[in-house]
């Protein structure tokens, strides 16, 4: 914490550029089986950070149709994507990091539930150094400390567990109220068939 956030426009453009191509070399990785803690801590931070860009990107890319390559001259919206960014992918976290630890509970037979805060606050250390905004972290942290506190962790992982982050995507994405309230199904199924798939990878990857 305590780090002072601020880009300057070409500083965007080439974060922007990078993560626009970066989930597609993401998929191109070989898959490995998920056999420990550390494995899931990767599983669950490079599959926050592929479906929250995917879906963010891919929408406004569809709402913005032509225009979409003079959002990377707009620092002001550059900035409004960057915090977008970070809002749904904290959320992804939490619903992705919920999920798995839920699952495994039930399925596995793990019942060491302090694992999630370990591996979520882990994660979001990490993410200092690509100066995630600090008002995000404090926000993120307080959010899935109040979440943990009522988690359901026999029924998480099979009664809606990515619910939040789909409406995260709604809430947060940079597009004007009127047009997101017409988009509001597609948006939020966008993001539910990608951790549909999200989900599918996990079950077939865990190897506990």
């Amino acid at each position: 914490m305590g780090i002072k956030y601020k880009l300057k426009l070409k500083d965007l453009k080439l974060e922007f550029l990078k993560e626009y191509f970066s989930p597609l070399l993401k998929y191109l990785r070989p898959r490995r089986k998920v056999s420990n803690y550390e494995d899931l801590k990767e599983f669950i931070q490079r599959k926050s950070a592929w479906v929250s860009q995917e879906t963010l990107y891919g929408y406004l890319k569809t709402r913005m149709g032509a225009k979409y390559v003079l959002m990377f001259e707009d620092e002001i919206f550059l900035s409004s994507i960057n915090k977008a960014k970070w809002n749904i992918y904290t959320v992804a976290l939490q619903d992705l990091t919920f999920y798995s630890i839920s699952y495994l509970k039930e399925n596995y037979n793990l019942h060491d539930i302090s694992k999630a805060r370990e591996i979520y606050f882990n994660i979001l250390d990490d993410e200092k150094k690509n100066n995630i905004p600090n008002e995000v972290y404090k926000k993120a942290s307080s959010d899935f400390d109040d979440r943990n506190k009522n988690i359901d962790w026999e029924n998480y992982y099979k009664s809606l567990p990515f619910n939040t982050s789909a409406l995260a995507l709604y809430e947060y994405s940079p597009i004007a109220e009127e047009l997101k309230t017409l988009d509001r199904k597609i948006v939020l199924n966008s993001m539910i068939l990608k951790w549909d798939n999200i989900q599918k990878e996990f079950k077939e990857l865990i190897n506990f």
